[in-house]
C-alpha cells in the first residue's frame, strides 16, 4: 500500500467525512505536519544526507547547506590523502581554543556558529576538501505534482495516514476519544518505524544474526 498526494488527500477527507472548502485548503499542513511528527521521532536513513565543501584557507567559516538540521560528521581530506574526522564542540569551545582567528593549523573542531555557518577550529590553514554528513529535511509530499510520491507515502503510509488525521480532526476540534484513537494509531505505526530506522538499519544479520522470539 502506498499514496500519491491526490489519494492522501482524498483518505484523509473520507476519513473525516469532511469536504467543507476551509478544511480542503488546509489539507497540505495537515500532511506537512504528520511529515515533521515523523522527522522529530524517528531517525531513518531517509533523513541523512552527504554533501562536498571545502574550508577555505585563513576563513574560520564554512556555509552551512540550506536543508541543514543538525550535524552527524564532519571531515576533510588532509595533504597526505586520509580522511580525517572533526570532534564536534560548543562554540564557547572553539572559540577560546582558537582566540586568534588569524593564527592558523590543521583544522580539529567545529561548532555551529549560527543558522549559516561552522566555525572551524583552529582556522584552516590550507584549502581543504571536505564532507559533511547531516541531518536535513526531504521535500515535502505536498511539493510536489497530485500524482506525486515521496518515501514516506510509499514506506510510511499508516504514520502518514493518521499523522494527518490527527491535525485534521484538532483542526475540526472532533471528539477527544476519536483524537486519542488517531494517536494511538499513529504511534503504532511510528513503533514500527522506529524498529526500521533504528535498529534493522543500523544493523545486519552477519554481526548480530536473526532476530529471534521464544516460542509460545
Amino acid at each position: 500500500m502506498s499514496f500519491i498526494y491526490a489519494q492522501l488527500k482524498q483518505a484523509i477527507q473520507d476519513y473525516t467525512e469532511n469536504d467543507e472548502t476551509t478544511f480542503v485548503t488546509n489539507l497540505p499542513i495537515f500532511i506537512r505536519a504528520a511529515e515533521e511528527r515523523i522527522l522529530k521521532n524517528v531517525q531513518l536513513a531517509l533523513f541523512r544526507k552527504n554533501v562536498s565543501a571545502s574550508f577555505t584557507a585563513s576563513n574560520q567559516y564554512l556555509a552551512v547547506p540550506t536543508d541543514f538540521l543538525a550535524p552527524f560528521s564532519l571531515s576533510y581530506t588532509d595533504g597526505n590523502g586520509d580522511k580525517a574526522f572533526l570532534l564536534f564542540k560548543d562554540v564557547d569551545f572553539v572559540q577560546d581554543y582558537n582566540t586568534d582567528p588569524a593564527d592558523t593549523g590543521t583544522p580539529r573542531y567545529y561548532a555551529v556558529f549560527d543558522i549559516d555557518n561552522f566555525i572551524i577550529g583552529p582556522t584552516p590553514d590550507s584549502s581543504y576538501a571536505a564532507e559533511l554528513h547531516y541531518y536535513y529535511r526531504p521535500d515535502s509530499l505536498t511539493a510536489g505534482a497530485e500524482s506525486g510520491t515521496t518515501w514516506l507515502s510509499e514506506n510510511a503510509t499508516m504514520a502518514m495516514l493518521y499523522g494527518s488525521l490527527i491535525e485534521a480532526y484538532t483542526f475540526m476540534k472532533g471528539e477527544t476519544d476519536l483524537i486519542q484513537n488517531y494517536n494511538q494509531r499513529f504511534v503504532e505505526a511510528i513503533t514500527g518505524m522506529k524498529m526500521l530506522g533504528e535498529a534493522k538499519e543500523t544493523t545486519d544479520e552477519y554481526r548480530v544474526g536473526k532476530v529471534i522470539r521464544q516460542k509460545q
